[in-house]
Order: C-alpha cells, then structure tokens, then sequence
C-alpha cells in the first residue's frame, strides 16, 4: 500500500472538517454534544487560522482517495504571550484522523511527522497536542512527551 501525504487545499477544508466531526463521534462524544453548526463552526476556524497562525493541514491518500487528514497552527495560547519566540514559539496538531479501514499502518505516524516538520519549519520551539489514549503510543514513539498540563472535572 503506497501512502501519499500532501498538503491539503483550502477545497479541501470541508473534508477536514467531517474528518474533525468523525474523530469527536470516534471517542465517544455524543451526537447531541456536538453544536449541529459544526461545520461552519469548523470552516470559520480553519478560515480565521489559516489568516493568523500559520495553519496547514495534510492528507493521506491511498489509490487517490484521502483516507486520512491532520491540522495544525501557532499556538494562540490561554494567556498573554509575553516571551520571544525563540524561547517559546508552540505549534499546535489537531485533529489527526485516520479513516477506520485504514488505521494501524502508520499514517497517522506519517501525518504527524509532516506536521511535526512544518512547525518546526515555521520556527516552533514545541510541539503540542491532545492525544486520545489510542493516539498516545504513537505520539510517544515520535518522540512526544507527557506535559505539566493538568485537568479539573466539575
């Protein structure tokens, strides 16, 4: 099986988007938790990130259909960014996606090493994501690590 990764068109950001959708059903969030206008919601982001942070996505494609998608931006941050960037200039991967007959062959792997070497391109000191606990062993074999970032439920 030939994988092709690419970067993905602005045609194709409604894909993205369904793939974004996808993975939220794929870990168990409820369909009536999800806004029903998730695909403007999504459209409008990736329209606002690609202006101001950077954002790219990829595909996989295997016998010319994408099986396969992630998204990245700068890091827009929870609080006032007031370090330089060759300090601390994060990227952010989000929605890494892998259509169901095709997951276990290594292209989300492939996905997030693209993406991995985009950040760092565009002059990211760190790289970081929200892993799904099925997506955290192949996080780890690239290399990420588990952060200080801590969680509240109320």
């Amino acid at each position: 099986m030939k994988i092709t990764i690419t970067e993905a068109t602005p045609q194709e950001d409604s894909l993205i988007a369904n793939h974004f959708y996808h993975m939220w059903r794929d870990i168990g969030v409820p369909d009536d938790a999800i806004n029903p206008n998730w695909l403007e919601i999504t459209l409008q982001f990736i329209e606002q990130a690609r202006r101001d942070l950077f954002y790219k996505a990829f595909v996989a494609e295997v016998n010319g259909s994408v099986v396969g998608s992630i998204s990245c931006q700068l890091y827009s941050g929870l609080y006032p960014n007031v370090l330089m960037p060759h300090y601390r200039k994060y990227g952010y991967i989000w929605c890494v996606y892998v259509e169901p007959a095709y997951r276990r062959q290594g292209i989300a792997k492939q996905l997030t090493s693209t993406t991995v070497n985009y950040l760092k391109a565009v002059g990211c000191t760190r790289v970081v994501l929200n892993a799904s606990p099925v997506g955290k062993p192949v996080y780890e074999q690239l290399g990420f690590s588990h952060s200080n970032a801590m969680h509240l439920d109320l």
